[in-house]
């Protein structure tokens, strides 16, 4: 016969969770500030536009430049798409509105960035398709550095 184990639920001990007052929910909330997605959006656009001159510098074909620079495009635009939905005075009426947002934009975002590069072709003359994946891949990753140089929280000194 098999015991069940014992349930914190069954006991009369405290939780070790414990609810966070308003002034501590404030000071974590000062000490975390969110990054917002635009300082993201910014961060690819100037990482795109720098990729695609340093590709135009180093090959000296001018397609090139262009290829990296609608590469990083295809991540750029869906992305600002994305962070106005998010932005949007819906997205934070409650939880539930809030996670249906995330999740609608974000399927935006994925349909956007897919018909940018089925129009790749027609758009970019001459177009170089690793030059373009190289600007696609370079603009997605631009997320982990735009977190590590978001804008710091102000410290007190007092």
């Amino acid at each position: 016969m098999k015991t069940m184990p014992h349930r914190p639920e069954d006991s009369e001990e405290a939780s070790p969770i414990k609810p966070l007052t308003a002034e501590e929910a404030r000071r974590l909330r000062e000490q975390n500030p969110p990054v917002s997605p635009w300082w993201v959006v910014a961060g690819q656009a100037g990482v795109g536009l720098v990729a695609a001159l340093v590709a135009w510098a180093l090959t000296g074909k001018q397609n090139v430049g262009w290829s990296v620079g609608y590469g990083a495009l295809s991540v750029v635009i869906p992305a600002a798409v994305f962070a106005r939905g998010l932005t949007g005075r819906f997205s934070s009426l409650n939880a539930g509105t809030a996670a249906v947002g995330f999740l609608l934009w974000e399927m935006v975002k994925v349909a956007l960035s897919l018909a940018m590069l089925v129009a790749a072709n027609k758009v970019v003359a001459e177009l170089s398709w690793p030059a373009l994946l190289v600007g696609l891949v370079l603009a997605m990753k631009v997320y982990w550095v735009a977190l590590a140089f978001a804008p710091r929280p102000k410290t007190n000194l007092s």
